[in-house]
């Protein structure tokens, strides 16, 4: 009887301590339940759309504005340029790397490498002054045939390097999509801010100069962004994003003769899909 009540008692013991065990035992947490101290990085293409501009040109023997010119973006389309390690800055390219510093906010530094192409098939307003040689053949009545190339082309195509930091928020809703384990797909929403500088290489030929192409600083720029982000197996996403921004670039090269010179300021819509990765170190 005493050996049959000891070991009762011993059971008892040792399901009490199992009980225990399994109640102080943490719950699994997911690699994707929480983001600080995670690092990313993405590598995508854009589409861009600019505003009209004024484009002011001055120089030694002129000084003269273009208004509302008219511009658009040089696309490559699905391209293998994009994953081609000796081509892959040919391409409208974004590439970026963050750090979250807590669940739901990151700091990030990127290149959004866009190309901006002055539509060569129109009629702008002129006034200043310009070499009277080209009034009554490509400038009459305070119009600019920019058709003809030999009074300008100007191109932000290699590119129109927007390098920027960004704040950004995250927010994961997959809760409202009833998606089961977010280990294996989550869904989130980003929005966010980013400032930073201009670092342009314009393809110009003005008015029969040399062809002028070099990197400059050339101004800065402001943006605002929202997106979606798919993430598959807790490390790997696809992400999209739409942003808004402001350019100003009072300082671009257009000849190797330093006094020459042009600004314009523009707003800009940039279309952005990218994938990346999302780890820690």
């Amino acid at each position: 009887m005493k050996k049959n009540s000891l070991l009762l008692l011993f059971l008892m013991a040792m399901l009490s301590i199992n009980t225990f065990a399994q109640e102080a035992a943490p719950t699994s947490i997911k690699y994707t339940a929480h983001n600080k101290g995670k690092f990313y990085i993405y590598w995508g293409g854009n589409r861009d759309s600019f505003s009209h501009s004024d484009i002011h040109f001055k120089g030694n023997d002129y000084d003269f504005t273009l208004y509302d010119v008219n511009a658009h973006d040089k696309p490559k389309g699905w391209h293998v340029d994009y994953v081609n390690p000796s081509r892959m800055t040919i391409p409208q390219t974004n590439v970026r790397i963050g750090y979250f510093i807590n669940d739901h906010y990151n700091i990030s530094i990127g290149l959004d490498h866009m190309k901006y192409v002055m539509t060569q098939e129109q009629n702008a307003r002129i006034s200043g002054t310009y070499p009277t040689k080209f009034d009554g053949t490509v400038v009459n009545n305070g119009m600019v045939d920019l058709t003809d190339t030999t009074f300008l082309t100007f191109e932000h195509t290699d590119g129109l390097n927007y390098i920027n930091t960004e704040f950004s928020r995250v927010d994961d809703v997959s809760k409202f999509l009833t998606l089961p384990n977010t280990d294996k797909f989550q869904v989130s929403l980003t929005e966010g801010v980013g400032a930073g500088f201009l670092y342009p290489k314009t393809n110009v030929m003005l008015m029969g100069k040399e062809r002028h192409d070099d990197f400059n600083v050339a101004g800065y720029g402001v943006s605002a962004k929202a997106g979606i982000n798919f993430t598959f197996y807790k490390y790997f996403f696809i992400q999209g994003e739409i942003k808004a921004g402001y350019i100003n670039m009072p300082n671009i090269r257009t000849s190797y003769d330093t006094s020459d010179s042009a600004s314009q300021h523009f707003n800009f819509l940039e279309r952005v899909v990218a994938f990346g990765g999302i780890f820690r170190i």
